[in-house]
């Protein structure tokens, strides 16, 4: 996979584009390279000599995604509720870059991923920000702190893919506050925001 930093110019930045409207719409099996060539106004070859693999493209989104979340949403171990909260905001905000994640929880091999993958990388920091609160008294030592990462999320996102339940029209967005507001008190008694 091309790192980060070699990945700048304007042509990649197309490939990133489409391929990010691409794997959001039709997950990473039912992707195609070929409409992301076009879309991105670039060949099949072109998109292969920036990524050796469209797996190795979906990782690369993937790992753009997953920066641009935690940077919208930073975790805050000290205050789960609020961090389910705000994760909540930004998953219901941004339905495709949900969407995006979900394929590759569904699609991807468990335990395949390369060592440098950004989204394991992600979980693997965020984890270490729970283990370390917790070593620091702010979060029940009793937990794993895994278990403690992946409930939360689980809570905070519980509701983004639901959109066939409740109202829609005006009051939907009534219905979603109620949703949100169950969500960040399902955390805090699971786990109290600290001082």
């Amino acid at each position: 996979m091309a790192s980060r930093s070699s990945v700048t110019d304007a042509t990649s930045d197309r490939i990133i584009s489409a391929a990010t409207a691409e794997f959001a719409r039709h997950g990473i099996a039912g992707a195609r390279v070929e409409r992301i060539a076009k879309a991105a106004r670039t060949s099949k070859e072109r998109v292969y000599a920036y990524f050796r693999s469209k797996e190795a493209l979906y990782r690369f989104v993937a790992g753009r995604e997953l920066a641009a979340m935690a940077e919208a949403v930073p975790l805050d171990p000290t205050d789960l509720p609020g961090y389910a909260g705000r994760m909540h905001d930004h998953a219901i905000r941004h339905p495709e870059r949900h969407r995006l994640m979900m394929w590759g929880q569904l699609e991807l091999p468990a335990g395949e991923a390369p060592s440098d993958d950004p989204v394991q990388e992600s979980l693997r920091r965020k984890i270490e920000l729970v283990r370390k609160a917790q070593e620091a008294g702010h979060l029940d030592p009793a937990w794993e702190a895994e278990d403690i990462f992946v409930f939360v999320s689980q809570l905070a996102l519980s509701w983004a893919a639901q959109n066939n339940l409740g109202p829609l029209g005006e009051e939907r967005d009534a219905f979603m506050a109620a949703r949100r507001a169950a969500i960040v008190a399902a955390v805090q008694r699971l786990f109290p925001a600290t001082a």
